[in-house]
């Protein structure tokens, strides 16, 4: 049997997702997957090409595939559901994918979120983890709060003090607070040398982004 090659994997995955998910979330859609999947190749290669790819890129782009609500109780499962739907489609409906890959797939999907809490015990997982949490960072990162805030209803900022400087930041009812609260602890949290430098460089994006609308929305 000729090897699939990766190019191969990746249009026939973005093929199923097309017919079998359903893309009206533009935070998790297939864009989203397509740059983890970049984001994975980039830290990879700068931490010296050491992952097997094929597990990257499955991982990548099934990673949400079950979606659960950010505001639902069972968000922390999401993960978990999501590697178990993508190791039965690896046994069953892609023909000629490598059966011996499916465990590690499944490690990688289950680990890479933040509710669930999983460590990530291979070097692919830990990095799949940093390459969907970059996701949270920088440009897209503003655009992707933003965004889930409208989803949930929640206000951009707190008007008088959006920075939270004398109140308690709550992430629930203003979507800048989730910067301080979540987002901009996340370089420390990185397993990799290179996704903590990468991240540590968005980060710096969010910081300059909430000094500017601080500065427009008080008008100091």
């Amino acid at each position: 049997m000729t090897a699939i090659s990766l190019q191969q994997w990746e249009a026939t995955f973005i093929s199923y997702l097309q017919q079998h998910t359903d893309n009206s979330d533009a935070a998790h859609d297939i864009s989203h997957f397509t740059r983890v999947w970049n984001t994975c190749r980039i830290i990879d290669m700068a931490e010296g090409n050491k992952g097997d790819l094929l597990v990257l890129l499955t991982a990548s782009y099934f990673h949400d595939l079950v979606a659960v609500a950010k505001n639902s109780p069972d968000r922390n499962k999401a993960s978990l559901l999501s590697a178990e739907k993508t190791s039965t489609l690896l046994r069953t409906l892609f023909e000629g994918y490598p059966q011996d890959k499916i465990e590690s797939v499944a490690h990688a999907i289950h680990a890479h979120s933040f509710s669930a809490g999983i460590t990530p015990l291979t070097y692919e997982a830990r990095v799949l983890q940093d390459a969907d949490r970059m996701e949270a960072l920088g440009a897209i990162g503003i655009a992707r709060t933003f965004y889930v805030a409208g989803l949930l209803h929640s206000q951009m900022f707190h008007a008088q003090d959006p920075l939270a400087q004398n109140r308690p930041p709550d992430d629930k009812t203003y979507a800048l607070d989730h910067f301080q609260v979540k987002l901009l602890k996340l370089p420390a949290q990185m397993n990799t040398e290179s996704g903590k430098k990468l991240a540590e460089e968005r980060s710096a994006i969010l910081t300059d982004f909430m000094k500017q609308l601080a500065a427009e929305a008080t008008g100091r």
